[in-house]
């Protein structure tokens, strides 16, 4: 890896100069637990920086259906150097549970951002968040997963309906103590053959049609009587993230355990997904951070036309680009994992709070992935020629990062949640509560147009119908979420003495709500764009 990488070796979360700031703004807990991020950020900067790009390049799991007898098994084979991190790495599920908080759990999750690596621990975290809030009876199973004994999966959508969990036609019927599942044919589950235990969505017979008809079961790898409870059809190919092994199972007479109440099935399967935005999100900005990493050392080594890259005022430019996204996006990924933290225990039929965290999550996993996209794209350009070869790992940065607008929900379903949360449940409401006076209280110019853009935003949808208020859905996301990233900027210059956030304030103002070029006078503050780093690990 040191012959692919500037970023391996170096401790990632001393080399951040965006994600302490936002940290210190959010999380009480910092300093107790400095020493706990102090260790992971040596651990994502050097043997799972290098193991997850062996898997990726070299090693990427292999389903093996049969054993030596030629009983059929479905089982994952992973790289062994992949099978003993996994278990490194566990310990990124626990916080949440022992008395902790999300902050850090999603702080380690953005340092690791690995998506191949990631992925498994968030979709094993949800099998335990359903768990813990719904199925207490089921506890022996979050112990096992915590401590990376066992790996959990979360198999929602069918090839038919897509995000449309409502289209799906995977049947339970009661049988005794458990379910019958059949007629299941979930297309793209991830985790597949490596999955011990997995929370599927289903329809009990005679249950409504639609979303409101939809219940939420667990479905262990094995049958009562030892034999496989579903058959992993195949794995599929895919561009990027290859560490997870993510396939197509075919759910037929499989048996399974209704979690919490049946009617109440698609609001727990929803806090899975906000679990899982938010993870996206954090993820896409520790992508970004990575990518950057990789730029912000190689413009300081390579020369060009005489002088240094990063002497260059095009280069210059970038720079300040990558700076200003990670910040703003850094941010409003903190604010949302915030908002949850603050009411992830509320259960059906929830509290406002409930409603405006995830109003929160649709705005910072759609405008993350933008800025994840955009900013590894940015540094791959960086390198020249050399950024899209697969030797250097600031090519790969890119490929995953172009993930994260799809995973979850692409930005079509973000829009639709995003009406849903406004027209049903008012979740902008508190929005103008909280960003109005922030942006008030900067009363710069920016600010007064970030605070304009938000009220004009929300007074024209309240005038649309639906069909016009869907058509601007997307532009609703992304104007809201540039608005809130300005006024957060702000707040935490205010809030931390962090003069430098406050320039990044009114440079991300001036390129995403204004439409302009940032000013050129950011290229004398090379305190911005080009932060100090270590030049040893």
């Amino acid at each position: 890896m040191q012959f692919q990488s500037y970023a391996y070796g170096r401790n990632h979360w001393q080399c951040d100069d965006v994600l302490p700031v936002v940290l210190r703004h959010y999380w009480s807990d910092l300093d107790a637990a400095h020493a706990r991020i102090t260790s992971w950020g040596e651990l994502v900067g050097t043997h799972a920086y290098r193991v997850g790009a062996h898997v990726d390049q070299e090693s990427p799991p292999v389903l093996v259906m049969h054993d030596l007898d030629g009983v059929r098994i479905d089982r994952v084979r992973l790289s062994p150097a992949q099978e003993a991190l996994m278990r490194e790495l566990a310990p990124m599920m626990q916080p949440p549970y022992v008395d902790r908080s999300w902050h850090e759990h999603y702080a380690m999750g953005y340092l690791l951002a690995d998506p191949g690596l990631y992925c498994l621990l968030t979709i094993t975290q949800q099998v335990v968040y359903a768990l813990f809030k719904y199925a207490p009876q089921h506890q022996d199973w979050c112990a096992r997963l915590l401590r990376g004994d066992a790996w959990g999966a979360t198999w929602m959508t069918e090839n038919h309906g897509g995000s449309d969990l409502g289209a799906n036609r995977t049947v339970a019927r009661p049988e005794g103590e458990h379910w019958i599942l059949s007629g299941g044919d979930k297309y793209f589950a991830s985790g597949a053959g490596l999955t011990d235990v997995a929370i599927v969505t289903a329809r009990p017979e005679g249950a409504p049609p639609g979303p409101k008809g939809i219940a939420l079961f667990l479905v262990p790898r094995l049958k009562r009587d030892g034999s496989l409870n579903y058959h992993v059809r195949r794995l599929k190919h895919k561009s990027a993230t290859r560490a997870v092994p993510s396939g197509e199972v075919d759910l037929e007479g499989s048996e399974a355990f209704l979690i919490g109440e049946a009617d109440k099935g698609i609001y727990y399967t929803l806090e899975n997904l906000t679990c899982s935005r938010l993870a996206n999100a954090v993820a896409a900005m520790g992508i970004a951070q990575k990518a950057r990493l990789e730029a912000l050392l190689r413009v300081r080594r390579r020369a060009t036309f005489g002088k240094m890259l990063c002497e260059h005022p095009l280069i210059q430019r970038d720079l300040v680009d990558l700076a200003v996204r990670q910040a703003g996006g850094t941010a409003l990924a903190f604010h949302a994992v915030d908002a949850f933290d603050d009411c992830w225990r509320d259960t059906p039929p929830y509290s406002t709070r409930y409603h405006y965290a995830r109003f929160l999550s649709h705005l910072a996993k759609n405008r993350t992935a933008d800025h994840a996209a955009e900013s590894t794209r940015l540094a791959m350009e960086l390198f020249g020629g050399l950024g899209f070869l697969e030797e250097y790992a600031v090519a790969r940065w890119h490929r995953e990062a172009l993930i994260t607008p799809i995973w979850e929900g692409p930005s079509n379903i973000q829009a639709l949640d995003l009406l849903e949360a406004i027209v049903k449940k008012h979740a902008h409401e508190p929005f103008l509560e909280e960003f109005v006076p922030l942006l008030e209280a900067a009363g710069t110019a920016e600010a007064n147009r970030a605070r304009n853009l938000i009220e004009g935003e929300l007074k024209a949808l309240a005038g649309r119908n639906a069909d016009t208020a869907q058509w601007y859905g997307k532009q609703l996301l992304t104007r809201l979420a540039d608005a809130a990233q300005v006024a957060l900027l702000y707040h935490l210059a205010e809030r931390q003495g962090e003069e430098r956030f406050a320039q990044l304030a009114t440079l991300y103002a001036k390129r995403f709500l204004e439409g302009e070029e940032y000013p050129s006078w950011a290229a004398s503050h090379p305190s911005l764009y080009l932060p100090e780093l270590e030049t040893e690990s």
